[in-house]
């Protein structure tokens, strides 16, 4: 028997259960229906399908884990789509690439997945800044804006997938300048009502506690 052909939904899955368990989240069907904006019936209905097909795992407590055939599927969707993401940013604004392949990747074959990543000499990070599978320990010293003070001085490096899925988001972002390789100081950090301003390229933003830790930097000095 060959390897199962996984259908765009299960491929969907995967990604958000991999990006999950990579940051440490537990895992259960009322977060995948909120992150994936479908029914707890339909959720359900599918991880059954993905226990049944070998994917997933579940514990005594409900909780989500790859099993190691899922795993497979889920690094090479994520290695897909940021693949793809590479491929559309020459073409199109930093803020619409995610959702573009997200429409794209379940079509990328592996022969023109691998002619990809060698023609994009092997990234390590996508344009968001987010890891390749087996590329996490590259980010793993960058923090999250809510962990800096006022005054400091940062590159930005990297917004979150979760981040991504928002595009309205993302446009905010990329007009603010807010984005991976841009260095910036924090100018307050107000705990009362939330907020980080951040000065970019001579310009603030104002960002909500909410938004802000999704947005992970390197400190600078």
């Amino acid at each position: 028997m060959g390897p199962l052909k996984l259908s765009p939904t299960i491929e969907d899955y995967l990604g958000i259960i991999f990006v999950l368990e990579r940051d440490g989240e537990p895992i259960v069907g009322a977060r995948l229906a909120e992150l994936l904006d479908v029914s707890p019936p339909t959720v359900t209905n599918t991880l059954k399908r993905m226990v049944r097909d070998g994917l997933i795992s579940m514990d005594e407590h409900k909780c989500i884990h790859l099993t190691q055939e899922g795993m497979k599927g889920a690094r090479s969707v994520m290695r897909r789509h940021m693949l793809t993401e590479w491929m559309l940013v020459r073409m199109l604004s930093w803020s619409r690439v995610h959702a573009e392949a997200h429409d794209i990747e379940h079509a990328i074959s592996d022969d023109v997945a691998a002619a990809l990543q060698e023609q994009l000499s092997s990234p390590e990070l996508c344009p968001h800044g987010n890891p390749f599978p087996g590329f996490e320990e590259t980010v793993s010293d960058w923090v999250p804006l809510t962990e800096i003070q006022s005054g400091e001085q940062v590159i930005i490096r990297r917004i979150h997938e979760m981040a991504e899925e928002n595009r309205d988001l993302l446009s905010f972002l990329e007009q603010k300048r807010v984005m991976p390789g841009h260095q910036g100081v924090i100018e307050e950090v107000l705990p009362f009502n939330q907020t980080i301003t951040l000065c970019v390229d001579k310009q603030s933003v104002s960002l909500g506690f909410a938004t802000a830790r999704y947005i992970f930097v390197e400190r600078v000095g």
